[in-house]
């Protein structure tokens, strides 16, 4: 019986922590839950607004929890041959002050003593793109543009472009889940992160 005991209790043990190694907050990396999803974070190389690479790798990490949900938004636009590029992801709180100092403009860029919901993995940035070609859709500026053209509500531009911008967002926000924020067409946030610690975790 001592022995049994001790087998269920080890048993328990092991599923404690695999749960807690699952739970939403873990970073894990994107690509590994969603195959197809295109990644190209522009922080891993000079395409930027701080035209610096600050990043070490093109591995994209968010919380388990955001990352479930951008797997429903790829599988509802697979059907319309369509996929998710991302920008961004996880950032080091590191970088966010070396950000803060390239470009000390909170609309743009969150102050990193308050930090930002990318140093809590809770924060992506993304664009559409063709399945078929990889080509991205047509949006209302390039990633970074730090004007009122980037804003959600951006009028005075293409239908094309105004029609891909709503649907990023009503997929994003009805399908996923997830926040928009008005300053960026771009950026988007899991909003159960707003409770997760700020992170300096370096990915390599």
């Amino acid at each position: 019986m001592k022995q049994l005991s001790a087998v269920i209790t080890l048993l328990v043990a092991l599923s404690v922590s695999g749960s807690a190694q699952t739970g939403e907050r873990e970073l894990v990396n994107v690509r590994e839950l969603i195959p197809d999803i295109v990644i190209d974070l522009k922080y891993n190389t000079t395409d930027n607004f701080t035209h610096q690479k600050l990043y070490s790798t093109d591995e994209c990490l968010l919380s388990a929890g955001a990352v479930r949900r951008l797997a429903v938004v790829q599988d509802s636009l697979r059907r319309r041959r369509l996929g998710l590029k991302v920008w961004d992801g996880y950032r080091p709180r590191t970088i966010q002050f070396l950000m803060f100092d390239i470009y000390p403009d909170s609309n743009f860029v969150a102050d990193p003593k308050r930090g930002s919901l990318h140093n809590r993995g809770a924060a992506v940035d993304l664009t559409l793109v063709d399945l078929v070609t990889g080509r991205e859709l047509r949006m209302p500026t390039p990633f970074d543009f730090f004007g009122e053209a980037a804003s959600q509500g951006s009028p005075n531009l293409p239908p094309d472009v105004i029609a891909n911008r709503e649907l990023l967002q009503r997929l994003m926000v009805d399908v996923g889940g997830f926040e928009s924020y008005e300053a960026e067409w771009w950026h988007y946030v899991y909003p159960p992160g707003r409770r997760f610690p700020l992170c300096d975790f370096q990915m390599r």
